[in-house]
């Protein structure tokens, strides 16, 4: 079965790696010999590892904690592991300037295969998942400890939590597509992988019955209730399995196992499953904090974390695990892969701290546990002008970032999914989708996805949100009767506030249609009521720039389209937020500025007709008549009759501002 993946290359591989186990390397199918040395070895495989030349400086603090010549110590083991890797004709060890580097493009290394793999996992199929998985020969770099060397020992455990998580998600997709009777194999080597993930325990239940291995199965629920309430954790939905394994055993067996697979089909049609309420769960681990080998907790890193959760819990949008829990698991010892399975969430976020003299460095991973895909990672790194600040805006970043990510992976997951299998979650993403292509087809479309999703769960604030959206739409960009569509987005968005009150996007969709209606002055008061419960809501900040770029402060309009940039820097919305900014510096005279960002806006991919319109004007005002001309041009490719008074129409300007415009429009030949 590995022959399979080692075979991919072209031709045998020069030397195979094996680092899920004990470290073993091989040329030619021969066996090497490694060196004696722990520290030659542990080397070698964070070299091998490594995915850029890695500093000679590192490498030092992760190795030789206060040797009288870590240099020396570094070159002399780099000699070492040149001595079985290098070649004749090919020197793999790259050690130029102040990095060292590892070259193994023509090698087969194992923990790279399955962390190359597993990225697109729901993708493999059967085969190429059996392969994987027969990688697993233990933990990774079994029995390789060093003492001395916490830095090393920090990226070990993390390694191996990683790589635990990987291997937990093969067997779990092994599960999903593998013939029956060999997916109660890989669903007991699931759990003795992971004994608290509570959804293999289900599984593996529903399969023992379905297999007539009754008994077996009582003792499984025996065994594992007391396993769960040892470690003070909850049993229900074990006890429920096991009842319904036990009701469905009749009609489950009038079903042939091979089609039905062991896990449930995505998306099934039971209508009772469609109106559960749901959102996307996300568990932030304590971070580590890299800067101290003390255990003690209460500094810097667990602020961030504690930080972290508490706004991602003001957003609303998901259903975040309380610190409390995720606390005492992590001073369990148990990672953030596995705290993340027994907690049965879709995505866990964990990272590092480490403060250095005047520096602080942050690193942070967001992780879909079922596959184990990396959805977002990045490392901060900020000057210590001012702790507090630095963590206020390391905190805002991550903030945004995890919801953000979260929001776009459910959104592409729910586009794939067949339309009559949507929940209520599903059925929202699905129409944010569709809303963020800012066209009349697809805002239609979303509208409808918006309404299933409130038809299935009528206390979802966020689906109300997005119906208000898309009636706010049809009325400002002119696809339907500005009266009515006003009125139907008013009526949404107080739906979505009797829903849930404490939802910012809730006010967002308020505020937003009493400016439809010309109510600037309760328009901002809702807009400021959604950044007050949360002040990570990007949209809110938005939509405040984008009400008062028009006829409101232009100075607060730049200031909160600059926040909702920071907040969101590769948002949907982004070519609006670009556009109140060159409104607003419009409106200060300073055109120059307003032409910069209005090109800005209008180079998004989504950028509709009145995007261009403002690109257009911001040009003309600073003397570029040529190519504001081509951008009136390029929206009447789409939309032939577009002329001054659609512009003015969908924006409330001040007298003022409306002559100068028209002045402009002149220039610019837009009637």
């Amino acid at each position: 079965m590995e022959s399979a993946l080692l075979s991919q290359g072209q031709g045998a591989p020069a030397l195979e790696i094996r680092m899920l186990g004990s470290l073993t390397m091989r040329r030619h199918e021969v066996t090497l010999m490694l060196p004696a040395s722990r520290k030659v070895r542990a080397l070698l495989a964070y070299l091998a590892l490594a995915r850029h030349p890695i500093a000679r400086s590192h490498l030092c603090e992760l190795l030789w904690d206060v040797p009288n010549d870590p240099r020396g110590e570094l070159r002399w083991s780099l000699s070492k592991i040149r001595g079985f890797v290098d070649e004749p004709d090919r020197r793999r060890i790259s050690a130029q300037g102040d990095t060292v580097k590892l070259d193994l493009t023509d090698c087969f290394v194992d923990a790279t295969e399955v962390a190359a793999a597993t990225q697109a996992i729901e993708a493999l199929p059967y085969v190429r998942l059996k392969a994987l998985a027969a990688l697993f020969a233990g933990d990774f770099l079994d029995g390789l400890e060093l003492d001395g060397c916490p830095a090393f020992a920090a990226w070990l455990a993390a390694q191996r939590r990683r790589f635990r998580g990987r291997h937990a998600a093969v067997l779990e997709r092994l599960v999903a597509t593998a013939p029956d009777d060999e997916g109660v194999g890989y669903l007991e080597r699931w759990i003795e992988l992971a004994p608290f993930d509570a959804r293999a325990h289900e599984l593996l239940l529903g399969a023992l019955v379905r297999h007539d291995r009754v008994r077996e199965a009582q003792e499984h629920v025996a065994a594992t209730v007391r396993l769960f309430e040892d470690e003070g954790l909850d049993v229900t939905s074990i006890r429920d399995a096991w009842r319904r394994a036990r009701t469905q055993r009749n009609s489950s067996a009038a079903v042939p196992a091979a089609a039905a697979g062991l896990l449930p089909a995505a998306g099934g049609a039971d209508e009772d499953l469609l109106t559960v309420a749901r959102r996307a769960s996300v568990a932030v681990m304590p971070f580590v904090d890299s800067s101290t080998v003390t255990s003690a907790r209460g500094g810097t890193a667990d602020a961030l974390a504690h930080d972290v959760i508490t706004r991602l819990a003001k957003l609303r949008s998901l259903f975040v695990i309380a610190q409390g829990t995720v606390f005492a698991l992590h001073e369990r010892g148990i990672g953030p892969d596995e705290a993340a399975r027994m907690l049965d969430v879709d995505y866990v976020a964990s990272g590092s701290v480490q403060r250095r003299d005047t520096s602080l460095t942050v690193t942070i991973e967001l992780v879909e546990t079922r596959t184990a895909r990396i959805v977002w990672a990045e490392v901060f790194s900020r000057k210590l002008d001012d702790a507090f600040e630095v963590l206020d805006e390391i905190g805002n970043s991550i903030v945004a970032s995890i919801a953000s990510e979260i929001e776009a992976s459910e959104r592409n997951r729910a586009v794939l999914m067949p339309p009559n299998s949507l929940d209520a979650w599903e059925a929202h993403h699905r129409g944010l989708w569709h809303m963020y292509r800012f066209n009349k087809p697809d805002n239609d479309r979303a509208q409808h996805f918006f309404e299933m999703a409130v038809h299935r769960d009528p206390t979802f604030a966020r689906a109300y949100a997005g119906l208000s959206f898309t009636h706010w739409q049809n009325a400002f960009q002119g696809w339907a009767e500005r009266g009515p569509e006003t009125d139907r987005a008013l009526e949404a968005a107080g739906q979505s506030i009797m829903a849930d009150e404490r939802d910012p996007a809730a006010h967002w969709a308020v505020g937003r249609a009493l400016w439809l209606q010309g109510q600037f002055d309760r328009s901002v008061v809702e807009l400021e009521q959604a950044i007050d419960l949360s002040p990570n809501f990007a949209l809110g900040h938005y939509t405040l720039a984008f009400v008062h770029c028009q006829s409101g402060d232009p100075h607060a309009a730049i200031s909160f389209g600059d926040r909702s940039r920071d907040l969101s820097p590769c948002d949907p919305l982004l070519f609006g937020m670009l556009a109140t900014r060159a409104l607003a510096l419009m409106r200060l005279g300073r055109f120059a500025e307003a032409a910069d960002f209005g090109v800005k806006a209008a180079s998004r991919p989504n950028a509709h007709a009145h995007i261009l319109a403002v690109t257009a004007f911001s040009l003309a005002l600073d003397g570029r008549l040529d190519e504001g001309r081509a951008y009136v041009a390029s929206i009447r490719k789409t939309r032939p009759h577009y002329g001054l008074d659609d512009y003015l129409r969908a924006y409330q300007f001040t007298p003022q501002d409306e002559k100068v415009f028209r002045g402009v429009a002149q220039r610019l030949s837009m009637r």
